[in-house]
């Protein structure tokens, strides 16, 4: 069965939760990819919405879907932000930033009255780090960065496109870093907030307000936050 079959389910779930006059976050990442198309087709429809992007590719998408997309000078607040995440624990932290959006996507999710997460089953983890923790950065003297997280023991490898460094939509490069199992992800965030030069990390913690997993078989299940997202900055 095709794992596509479960991220299409959980993305175009998630769209259920949309409001006529909402403003909404748009995600980035193939499962993001899903619920930006549904929209798209519920728009030209009727549905009148308003959305912000996460990045120029999803924007792009939205273009192309007739999805009506306003200046962040416009936007006071969010309704809903629906994006992906690389990996989900039982207490709804996440690690993003395969797609190279984190910033802008915590920007949003920061900004946002509830955070829908849509994944595939493969995604939900009982302690994060399996999947590496991307590290936004800027270019400036970034070899010192670099040292401060081997220094760490992040074990940084610098994203590559092909010959030449991964450049975010921001001008920024990006740094996936190896922590093994991470026990204690506040204690984490605070640390990698200390170091000069990184911009910010794939730590996304008590953002989510419900996470939808899809399964090959195309079911979903629902996770709710049991008590108001606190979010961590």
């Amino acid at each position: 069965m095709d794992i596509n079959i479960g991220k299409k389910a959980a993305g175009e779930r998630a769209v259920d939760f949309l409001q006529p006059g909402m403003t909404v976050g748009l995600g980035t990442g193939s499962t993001a990819y899903y619920a930006i198309k549904r929209i798209g087709g519920m728009v030209r429809d009727g549905l009148v919405i308003r959305a912000v992007a996460t990045s120029e590719e999803s924007a792009r998408l939205a273009e192309l879907e007739q999805i009506p997309l306003v200046p962040f000078d416009q936007v006071e607040v969010i309704d809903i932000d629906i994006d992906g995440a690389d990996e989900v624990n039982d207490q709804l932290q996440l690690i993003k930033g395969g797609g190279g959006a984190l910033l802008r996507e915590k920007i949003i999710a920061a900004s946002s009255k509830e955070m829908i997460v849509v994944v595939d089953e493969n995604k939900l983890v009982k302690t994060l780090g399996k999947f590496p923790l991307p590290v936004e950065i800027i270019p400036f003297a970034w070899e010192l960065t670099f040292r401060h997280l081997v220094a760490l023991g992040a074990n940084p490898v610098t994203r590559m496109l092909g010959n030449e460094r991964f450049v975010t939509d921001n001008g920024n490069y990006i740094l996936d870093c190896s922590f093994g199992k991470i026990t204690d992800a506040v204690e984490l965030n605070t640390q990698l907030k200390e170091i000069p030069g990184i911009v910010e990390n794939g730590l996304f913690l008590n953002y989510a307000s419900a996470v939808i997993v899809g399964y090959k078989d195309g079911t979903i299940k629902e996770i709710t936050r049991p008590y108001p997202a606190t979010k961590s900055f």
